[in-house]
């Protein structure tokens, strides 16, 4: 599928009439539309992490997002966008070598936004939350931020997305054009457990699980508990 092709054409619209997707990189523009999706990627993991309502979450996010740095910027995202330019799916690629300065920069956003006593609670809690949920490795590439506009999910929009996303990471295919010949190992992504139809997803878009390290942490809700799993490349 080309980055201009149209996703099941059968897709409930949003707003009326066919529903014809394109793929691109997020833009620090897309904060808006793309923080609320963040969030629903994540709620009980953000729930968790920030303590803080839904709308203060989601409104942390929009703020980091339009950051030029970080895991939350605008730069690792890839969105799916509607004819008129609505991002209505998402998903940030993190390459595991380059990811030493995000914490650092996870803190100060949080402490701009929320300031020093708020921001101590929730580095705490992040690292809780990190032992189930880990950075990637060096020889990792993480998929993160998963979702789709709850009026297009099951209809292929995230399939095609993850599709175009490692296209243009150049992770489909090691001697495309686009490729990083630097790049190399697993492209992992985590699921709640709970969380079976998204499982079921990433099963049949050729993840597989992988076993755990540890036990979860007593200190994190067992509703957080997570699964590794790897991608297997179709051929």
């Amino acid at each position: 599928m080309n980055a201009t092709d149209s996703v099941r054409r059968s897709a409930p619209p949003l707003d009326g009439g066919p529903v014809s997707l394109r793929f691109r990189a997020a833009r620090a523009d897309d904060a808006h539309a793309c923080a609320p999706l963040i969030f629903a990627s994540g709620v009980r993991e953000f729930g968790f992490f920030l303590g803080e309502p839904a709308d203060e979450c989601v409104r942390f996010l929009a703020f980091a997002f339009a950051s030029k740095f970080g895991r939350f910027s605008y730069k690792r995202h890839r969105v799916a966008v509607t004819r008129d330019d609505r991002p209505v799916g998402i998903l940030a690629i993190h390459d595991g070598r380059t990811r030493w300065l995000d914490d650092p920069h996870v803190a100060l956003m949080l402490l701009l936004h929320f300031g020093v006593l708020r921001t101590v609670r929730m580095l705490l809690r992040g690292l809780v939350l990190e032992s189930e949920l880990p950075a990637p490795k060096s020889t990792q590439t993480l998929i993160a931020h998963c979702a789709t506009h709850e009026s297009m999910r099951g209809t292929g929009v995230f399939s095609a997305l993850f599709a175009d996303a490692i296209r243009a990471a150049g992770l489909a295919n090691p001697s495309s054009p686009t490729a990083d010949a630097g790049r190399s190992g697993q492209l992992v992504l985590d699921v709640l457990v709970s969380n079976t139809r998204a499982s079921d997803l990433y099963r049949r878009l050729g993840f597989v699980e992988l076993p755990r390290r540890a036990a979860i942490s007593p200190r994190l809700p067992r509703e957080l508990e997570s699964v590794r799993m790897k991608w297997l490349e179709k051929n």
